[in-house]
């Protein structure tokens, strides 16, 4: 019996080996898609951005919040306690939530987190490399703060197309005001514009220092987290080097300043190759009556020099050469993406879009107040999440009352939804018949920016598309008295929120939904509803 146990436990030692060999193979290749776990608290505070005591939002006490700093692939379990005495979502600009519009945070597919209540978000940065940002969708909690940075750095198997910088910075600009955000919050809701913002901020503050070393390169990443301003950015006698946009690796071009239009994100080099001083940053305002600026340093750290000499000069208030700039914005094509192919092994040019949709955004009264509408129809939130009312079937919640092209039709207000479905390939014209910029963001997309133009567009516009080396972006801006072209893979089912990312445009009404369908209910095609689901309005008695 001995000897039969000896030889059993022998003739078991190789499969035991490959068992541990295929979990220690496993546990390799897994590796890098780590968890990490935050808990934020959300709370009020007092600071004076601009000089004036004001109450502000704080996460774990920070203004601007914590940055998170993630790594392609990285799973994210993050706690959201909210002690503020409004309900509150975060949204996480640019970050895809591929199959999970669930954890997007806006009030089209998440219950906002009662006051004294939390939520845990739950999601991945699936195969991303980039500069983000994110803030809160509720009210107009955003204006009072509450957004912060989130990077999502490579995978250390994956190469950049650039020696990695020596240093890293975050930046965040943006316009404020110094009224309270329930003051802007009743200054809409009763049919009035919140008017020009009183400065900017670069993260939380009029003036911040950045320090580096003489010869070296740092990354900039610059974002536009404010409410209504497109802002030029740039750095006294240094040119920056734009390598990243919203999650695409560009072509390096070199500029001297860059706009950066409202919810937008670029990252740039800059080299210290100038003599050991000190040199002045500049933000400022584009195409404002009045320019608002923000002055922050560049500090080398061998100088013994302040910053001195003339500010650098904003380029001329000329929207032709802001949208030329745009158009030199291009994908590059040979370097890789968040995996290791190429960007552009996936022809989009090639492609017949199946659908066109022409959305023109407007500014009409209705019923004696200002709104904001899109197509003529100005969106409002239902008191049930759009996600829920697909999901349990709920009646009467989802209006399908806009139409896919413009039309003079009297504005009025729906819960507009653009019904999809998964892997439709689509064109969108953003038609800007104001005399504004706009910014328009969809969520749970990147999506090819490929023309912009001067006046109405037409079917011939479609010849100035570029079909080659477009860049992929999440934000696009619209010029004044002008349309902006895009292309977009519905790849990712949901029900995802297509907005102004100028709030006040959004909290009136310039914005809707696109419900990418499957009728087959699957987690190859979409996650199930989490266990953790807020349910309010009509989804309340129903279970996640």
């Amino acid at each position: 019996m001995g000897s039969k146990s000896r030889s059993r436990s022998t003739s078991l030692l190789p499969l035991l080996c490959i068992v541990v060999a295929l979990v220690v193979s496993v546990s390799l290749v897994q590796a890098e898609d780590d968890y990490k776990f935050y808990t934020w608290t959300v709370t009020y505070g007092i600071l004076s951005p601009l000089g004036t005591p004001q109450q502000v939002i704080l996460i774990n006490g920070q203004f601007p919040g914590p940055r998170l700093d993630l790594v392609t692939n990285n799973n994210v379990i993050l706690n959201l306690v909210n002690k503020l005495d409004e309900p509150f979502l975060l949204t996480w600009n640019g970050i895809k939530q591929r199959k999970n519009s669930w954890q997007d945070g806006v009030l089209g597919t998440n219950c906002p987190i009662p006051p004294n209540s939390n939520y845990t978000y739950k999601f991945q940065t699936k195969d991303q490399i980039g500069t983000y940002t994110y803030f809160p969708s509720t009210k107009m909690h955003k204006a009072a703060g509450g957004f912060g940075g989130l990077n999502v750095y490579r995978r250390s198997v994956i190469p950049i197309p650039y020696p990695n910088p020596d240093g890293d910075f975050t930046l965040l600009i943006g316009d404020w005001y110094k009224t309270s955000h329930k003051v802007l919050s009743q200054s809409l809701d009763s049919g009035k514009s919140i008017g020009f913002p009183d400065g900017l901020l670069i993260n939380g503050q009029v003036r911040s220092t950045f320090t580096g070393d003489q010869g070296k390169t740092y990354m900039f990443r610059i974002s536009n987290v404010g409410l209504s301003t497109s802002i030029n950015f740039r750095i006294q006698g240094h040119m920056l080097k734009l390598v990243e946009v919203e999650g695409s690796h560009t072509l390096q071009n070199v500029y001297d300043s860059l706009d950066v239009h409202v919810g937008q994100s670029v990252s740039v080099l800059v080299t210290l190759n100038q003599p050991p001083k000190d040199y002045y940053i500049v933000a400022s305002t584009r195409f404002t009556q009045t320019v608002l600026s923000t002055i922050s340093v560049l500090h080398y750290t061998n100088s013994h020099s302040s910053a001195s000499g003339p500010l650098p000069p904003p380029p001329a208030n000329d929207y032709d050469l802001s949208m030329k700039q745009a158009r030199t914005y291009r994908w590059n094509l040979t370097a890789n993406a968040a995996r290791p192919n190429p960007q552009g092994s996936f022809h989009y040019g090639m492609i017949t879009p199946n659908r066109l949709i022409k959305l023109a955004n407007s500014a009409p009264l209705i019923n004696g107040k200002l709104r904001y509408a899109v197509n003529s129809v100005s969106y409002v939130n239902p008191d049930t999440p759009l996600k829920l009312a697909d999901y349990f079937n709920i009646p009467g919640i989802i209006d399908n009352s806009i139409q896919i092209t413009p039309s003079n039709a009297p504005a009025h207000i729906a819960t507009s939804v653009l019904r999809t479905s998964l892997h439709d390939f689509i064109e969108v014209v953003f038609q800007n018949n104001e005399k504004t910029m706009q910014s328009w963001h969809l969520d749970g997309y990147d999506f090819w920016v490929v023309g912009y133009g001067f006046g109405q567009w037409t079917d011939a516009s479609k010849s100035t598309y570029n079909l080659v080396d477009a860049l992929t972006r999440h934000t696009a801006q619209v010029y004044p008295n002008s349309w902006t072209s895009i292309l977009v893979s519905l790849d990712n089912q949901g029900m995802w929120n297509l907005r102004s990312a100028i709030w006040e445009r959004q909290y009136l009404g310039q914005q809707l939904y696109l419900r990418v369908w499957n009728a087959q209910r699957t987690a190859a095609n979409e996650y199930d509803i989490p266990s953790n689901a807020l349910l309010c309005g009509k989804a309340l008695g129903h279970h996640a």
